[in-house]
């Protein structure tokens, strides 16, 4: 690439959302932008169609035909792009075009976050086991999980598939004989929270996600979808990025 093709660097970054061109001179300036693996200089021009853009080691999102959803998703909506059976999907709560899929799965009686995008390198860094993304749920279960049963959620329960990785484990609330946990875990086994809450005898009634990484969103109603704000984009790359340490018991 010639220095007149592409566009001018820190004004890439500013549509990214990463601050106003100014600011993102002084990124460059200071060192924290790669481009393809090389720290890059003030007057560099990108292909952002190529170019892979790191800011702080994190991904940059720059191509313009990408785009990242965050759906609340309903009870008795399948996490698949279509169903043999009929059943409404999450892809027929987002609009159509572009063509996107779902990053991971909520089980059709499962609620709450899922991020649905036409990304791969996202989408794939999301789910690789390796990474370690942070799932959070509210699970409501039948009865009151004594303190060594939450200890059991926490140190790792015996599963058929093996033995869970530690979690966070938290009783948020009590009501009529039946609890509410806050179960935080960066596994992504098939119905892992439903299956842990069975092991200790207590099993879900309501299973919601409330949290992907650093993404969360209180306010959206069940059904509805809204598009992810840069920075929203650039906390997932980040939450990919980190790797999942020791975890104690907290709560």
């Amino acid at each position: 690439m010639t220095e007149h093709e592409g566009e001018r660097l820190q004004k890439v970054l500013a549509r990214a959302g990463l601050g106003s061109r100014r600011l993102c001179e002084e990124f460059i300036e200071a060192g924290r932008v790669r481009v393809d693996g090389e720290v890059a200089v003030l007057g560099r021009r990108v292909d952002v169609e190529t170019a892979r853009i790191e800011f702080d080691g994190v991904p940059v999102t720059t191509r313009t035909d990408l785009v990242h959803y965050v759906l609340n998703k309903p009870r008795g909506v399948v996490t698949t792009a279509s169903d043999p059976q009929g059943r409404r999907t999450v892809i027929d709560l987002v609009p159509r075009e572009p063509r996107v899929f779902p990053v991971g799965r909520l089980d059709l009686d499962s609620e709450g976050l899922i991020v649905l995008t036409n990304d791969g390198e996202l989408a794939q860094a999301l789910t690789h086991p390796s990474r370690g993304v942070e799932k959070e749920y509210l699970a409501e279960v039948r009865g009151v999980p004594t303190r060594a049963a939450l200890r059991t959620l926490r140190e790792g329960v015996e599963l058929e598939d093996g033995r869970t990785a530690p979690a966070r484990v938290m009783l948020a609330a009590e009501h009529e004989g039946n609890a509410a946990l806050t179960v935080v875990i960066h596994e992504g086994r098939n119905r892992q929270v439903r299956r842990m809450c069975d092991a200790i005898g207590h099993p879900v009634l309501r299973l919601v996600r409330t949290r992907i990484g650093p993404l969360r969103d209180p306010d959206l109603a069940p059904g509805a979808w809204r598009r992810l704000a840069p920075e929203e984009v650039r906390g997932l790359h980040g939450a990919t990025a980190q790797r999942p340490g020791p975890r104690g018991p907290r709560g």
